[in-house]
């Protein structure tokens, strides 16, 4: 059985060097500054329809985390448009149409409107995140004006990075915390939108939220400053992009998950392993954990801690990560004959018959990893793991 014996994060060095840290959205914004005028015209249809605040999204559950606190939405299907950084244009729901007219706003659409230039002032910040925190899921085009509106985007980084200072040593009261996951909230709403999910990642906005995720204060504050900050990394991976796990390979996003899964709490926990599952799943994620030994053992043996941690906890909602997380390992001819080895032995016996007896999902899925790893015929020409590959 694989044993715990500490994670150097360099096995997981990085793959590309493609990006020189978060300050490239500094960059991103002025060349869509450029492109303001075309934008413009793009999104003169938003709004214009609007009668009323749409209903609320259905928060999407297709393999992913259930039961995550009210905050966690992973929510992708809002809105349409398209187009950079950058005020909209007269006639949507936008920050800086001059001429527009807004007779046909309605009056939620209208407060909302007012929350957003609220943003830019620091005094009015703090209402204006909780309130528009509050709407992210009612409102389909959020994700569109929060990114469009000149500053918006800037001013929510700013909320951020002003808690950095708090995070070591760890000085974060409840009070800043709400403040910056409300923030987070609407950070996770652009992350969520197919529309503004690449302008997000290519701005690089994900690495401002890495210092939150490498925490270790156990205090309801930082645990819930993490959990918000996983939700924004959930929401990106939730929609099977390759393009999200080719940009997540090339950060630390995985060696700050495996931490938490080990250390955090359960939500926090089923939240990172979803994050890795989501990355193993991918062709390219599996290959990049399975490259070399250190990386499959850093992976395994916190799978394996987490086994033998649910053996006391019993808990149905991580054990399924689990068993998804090595049915996919064992996808892998070299993964698989290194877990014919180490395999945690509660996965082999009936100790978790129990807690999947209503779980014919899972049930089906640990079958078929134990029937993959029995099956020696097809890894005959596999190269096995070692320490030098």
């Amino acid at each position: 059985m694989l044993q715990h014996q500490g994670m150097p994060q360099h096995v997981f060095a990085h793959q590309h060097n493609q990006h020189q840290g978060p300050f490239g959205f500094h960059d991103q914004q002025q060349q869509h500054h450029q492109q303001q005028h075309t934008n413009n015209q793009q999104y003169n249809r938003l709004g214009q329809a609007n009668n009323g605040v749409a209903n609320p999204q259905a928060m999407l559950t297709g393999g992913g985390p259930v039961g995550l606190d009210q905050r966690q939405h992973m929510n992708g299907n809002m809105g349409a448009g398209q187009g950079g950084m950058g005020g909209i244009g007269a006639g949507g729901m936008g920050v800086g149409g001059d001429h527009g007219p807004t007779g046909g706003m309605s009056e939620d659409d209208r407060k909302t409107m007012q929350h957003i230039v609220e943003l830019l002032n620091s005094n009015t910040r703090e209402g204006a995140l909780l309130e528009l925190s509050k709407k992210r899921e009612a409102v389909p085009e959020l994700a569109l004006v929060l990114w469009h509106s000149f500053g918006v985007m800037t001013s929510l980084l700013q909320e951020i990075i002003s808690v950095y200072p708090l995070l070591n040593p760890s000085q974060l009261t409840a009070a800043a915390s709400n403040r910056v996951c409300n923030a987070l909230a609407l950070l996770q709403c652009v992350a969520s939108h197919p529309e503004t999910r690449q302008l997000f990642l290519s701005a690089h906005i994900p690495l401002f939220l890495y210092p939150f995720l490498n925490t270790t204060s156990k205090s309801r504050p930082f645990e819930y400053l993490r959990l918000t900050s996983l939700g924004v990394i959930g929401a990106l991976v939730k929609n099977d992009s390759s393009e999200v796990i080719n940009f997540l390979l090339t950060t630390e996003i995985i060696p700050l998950c495996l931490r938490i899964m080990e250390t955090g709490s359960e939500l926090s926990k089923t939240v990172a392993i979803f994050i890795v599952q989501k990355i193993l799943l991918d062709d390219v994620g599996l290959a990049y954990i399975c490259q070399t030994y250190e990386r499959f053992y850093a992976v395994g043996t916190v799978l394996s801690n987490m086994v033998n941690q649910l053996v006391e906890q019993q808990t149905v909602r991580l054990l399924k990560h689990v068993v998804r997380c090595f049915l996919r390992l064992s996808d892998n001819a070299r993964a698989r004959e290194a877990l014919r080895q180490c395999l945690p032995e509660p996965l082999r016996d009936a100790t978790f018959s129990a807690v999947l007896r209503d779980d014919a999902a899972t049930k089906r899925c640990l079958a078929q990893l134990l029937i993959n790893l029995s099956d020696t015929q097809s890894d005959a020409h596999a190269q096995p793991l070692s320490l030098h590959t």
